[in-house]
Formats: structure tokens, sequence, C-alpha cells
């Protein structure tokens, strides 16, 4: 007898999770997260698999305020520790939160590299063109000019472009959505998860807060037709509250023609973007309101293209394959692995050698010819049995110095260094090398109970 199971239908309080939400009152970071537990129900993964990973800033709360897996990570690290979790653990359906100073400053480098891999990842830019966290700093995206906290007299940084950058690396997938235009954010969202490879979405999100207002021209209702463009797959290229406005090749460049009075649609560029040569995508990136063109919002480029997470597993599944399970410990332990052996071997196992003992009578002569003839870098002294002390190449220039002293008369116990660090027989080579680097030591004296049986050197160790 079998007994059919369904699983339980989840809807977007199931995504919420039992946190405050922490945000400004009026943050357009609220329409995003709103959005995203509205998408989760709909992809069927369960929320066990879901994880989301941050880094620091204002966006880099979002998974407090998710009811799935979540890690809350250091700035601009994010896409290096999603990296590392979807390569071992490829089930998960991992999304990464950061923004335009978490993402494209300190994190540039991290953010760039893990797009080139493709790894399957979903990578949501929140974009509002300054440092929220950290009250008011211009950000790599603010515009020139844009007075802050930090530029009172204006920004003179060509600030980045995102998409741009995504594109430059190779994203396999790069959109754009704007906080308040749900109903496109939603399905922009939706489409990334669905993407095999990485996914970069850049949303305009409004800090109300310290830069109030910086994407009106894209979100008014009586300018957004004129100042946005809703890309669509094998559409041409036409905006404007009529409908009647289009973007043209000029040679390579773009430029916005009326349509009609011998322009027609078929005169337009058509997106494609499932374009293997990414040109088109990058160029539509570079379109800005400021230069006269509308902002392109929507699917720039969707293409296929192989995985670094499954890439990396296939050689694993192959290595093991043909080599077996890997053993770490004898990993750690084979061949020229020098820090292994350290913290492995005994003092007693060095090649060493028997120890030179003078008693306290003894010159500096005869502690110096001793050293010459037994090719050694030390003697010991002692006292009635017990070790008194060391004297070694060191203490030859350091305490008799170049005065010309009589080295046949003077007394050895005089320049010798007393009660000398030594090591036991039966201790780790590594706290042997630990001691002679916290103490400058060239030479240890080795000790089997009360009694020198060796002496070891920095030579013997490397040996």
């Amino acid at each position: 007898m079998s007994v059919e199971l369904s699983l339980p239908v989840l809807t977007d309080k199931d995504f919420a999770s039992d946190q405050d939400v922490r945000w400004c009152p009026g943050c357009g970071d609220y329409s995003i997260l709103a959005q995203m537990k509205k998408v989760m129900p709909t992809l069927g993964v369960p929320r066990e698999k879901i994880v989301f990973i941050s880094g620091i800033g204002c966006s880099s709360r979002f998974p407090y305020y998710m009811n799935t897996y979540g890690l809350h990570t250091i700035h601009g690290r994010a896409p290096a520790v999603a990296s590392g979790l979807k390569t071992v653990r490829p089930d998960l359906m991992v999304w990464v939160i950061t923004g335009d100073g978490d993402g494209l400053s300190i994190g540039g480098n991290h953010l760039m590299h893990c797009i080139r891999r493709n790894m399957d990842l979903n990578i949501v830019l929140f974009n509002n063109r300054i440092y929220g966290l950290t009250k008011g700093q211009y950000s790599p995206t603010s515009r020139l000019g844009q007075r802050t906290k930090s530029t009172p007299m204006g920004v003179i940084d060509n600030p980045l472009h995102p998409l741009s950058i995504a594109i430059g690396a190779e994203a396999t997938f790069v959109a754009r959505s704007i906080d308040t235009n749900i109903k496109h954010l939603g399905a922009t969202l939706k489409r990334a998860a669905a993407h095999s490879g990485t996914s970069f979405i850049e949303v305009y999100q409004n800090c109300n807060v310290f830069n109030d207002g910086a994407w009106d021209y894209a979100k008014d209702r009586d300018t957004k037709a004129d100042t946005t463009l809703e890309l669509e797959h094998g559409k041409p290229l036409i905006f404007g509250k009529d409908r009647d406005k289009g973007i043209r090749l000029n040679g390579l460049e773009p430029e916005v023609v009326q349509l009609g009075k011998g322009i027609t649609e078929d005169d337009l560029l058509f997106h494609d973007e499932k374009a293997a040569e990414p040109s088109l995508a990058y160029l539509l990136s570079r379109m800005r309101y400021e230069d006269g063109f509308p902002e392109p919002i929507g699917v720039f480029r969707s293409v296929d293209a192989p995985r670094y997470d499954e890439l990396v597993n296939d050689q694993i599944t192959l290595a093991t394959k043909e080599q077996g399970e890997g053993d770490l410990d004898r990993l750690y332990g084979s061949g020229e692995t020098w820090t292994a052996k350290l913290l492995r071997d005994l003092v007693r196992d060095l090649p060493s050698h028997k120890p030179i003992e003078l008693g306290p009578d003894a010159t500096v002569g005869q502690a110096l010819r001793a050293m010459v003839e037994g090719g050694v870098g030390c003697v010991l002294i002692v006292v009635d049995g017990a070790l008194a002390g060391i004297f070694s190449e060191r203490d030859a220039l350091m305490r008799l110095g170049p005065q010309g002293v009589d080295l046949h008369d003077k007394p050895l116990v005089k320049y010798m260094t007393p009660n000398p660090a030594v090591v036991a027989a039966d201790a780790k080579v590594a706290y042997a090398m630990h001691k002679m680097d916290l103490g400058g030591y060239r030479h240890l004296p080795v000790m089997d109970g009360d009694r020198a049986v060796s002496v070891i050197s920095i030579r013997d160790i490397l040996r």
C-alpha cells in the first residue's frame, strides 16, 4: 500500500522571520524584501534549501528578515563565502545580498571573480548611490558633483556602472529593476532564480534619509515612461509616453530617434538577451538619463555557460574515481609537508651533537678552542653536575667585543649566558623551534630529566 504525500503549500508569510525589521521608515529595502518573500513560494524550493548571504551595510541585514538559512558575513566578502558554500553544497539555492558600497568598493574584487566563474548564485545589488549605514558618505555609484558628508565640495570620482562591470566580467544573467516597480521587480527576481549560473540584478533603491530622490526620474509617474526603457527579448527598443521614441545605432553610437517622419520600428535596435556576444548588453548598460537616454530595465543578458561549481565537483568526482577517497591526515604527513613533520616529530629524533661540557673554572680561550676543534657553535658550563650556563658564538661576538681581551685568562662564567633556556627531549620539534624564535636562540640544550643529553641548533631542525 502506498501513501501519497503532498508538500505543504507555502506563502510569503512562511518566509518572514520573527525579527523586527530595522530599516528606516520609507526605505526602499522594504519593497525588495516584500517581493523576495512573494517570489520564494513560487520557486518550489524548500526553505531549508535556501540561504541568503550578505556582507555589511543596510541591505546586508536582509538575511535576518528571511525565514531561511542566512549568513551575515564581513564587509565585501559575501560572494567569497557564497562561492565556497555553493561549491560544497550544490543542492542549495544561494542568494547574495549586497549594496553599491559593500559590493563595488571593498568587495569589488570578490564580486568580479565570482561573476567570471559563473557560480550558480543569485546576486542582488541594492544601489542607492550612497553609504547609508555609516550615515551618508559617497559611494562608488554616487554622481559626479554630488555633495555628501565625505565630499562637501562634490564627488570628483567617476561613478561605476554596476551592470557594465557585471557584463565586462562575462556575467551570464544581467538585469535591472526598481524598488517601487513591484510587478517588474518580482518577475525579475523570479527569472534570476531560474537561471543556471550567476544571476546579477541591480535594483534602484531609494535611501530616503541620506540620498532621497536619487532615482525619482525613473520612478515618477509623469516622467518614467520617457526616462526608462523596458527591455523585451526580440522587441525593438521603444519608449516614451506615446511609445513614439526609439533607440537606433548611428555608427557605433546609440541615439534617440522619433518614430514616424521616415523612421519605423525596423530602423531601431532590437533587443537580444540571448546574444553570446555581450556588446549590445554592454551598450545598453551605458545608457544614462543624464546623457539624454532612457535607462533600460529588465533582462539585459541571459545566456548559458559552464558553471564553476559544477566543473570543480566534476574534477573531484574524477579524481576520486582515479585515486580513491582522500585521507587528509596522510596527505598532511606525506612528502615534503614540513609543518606536519614539525608537529609530529620529537626533539630526541633530530640529528644533534653530544654537548661539550666545561667546568666553572674554564677560560674563554678554552671554550673557543673546544668549539673550533669540535665543530660546534656552543659549549655548556656545568657546576656540580647541573647545567649552569651556555657560551655560544653569539656570546663571543656580543659580549667580548672588539677590545682585544686576553682570551686565555678571562673566566668563562663571566661571559656565559646563565640559566639558559632548554627543551625536553620528548618535546615536539615545533615547540623547540617556537622557543628558539621567541628568544632569538641559535642553540638549545636538550634535557633528559636534569641532564643535558645533546644540543640542537636551527641547522639541525632545517637539515
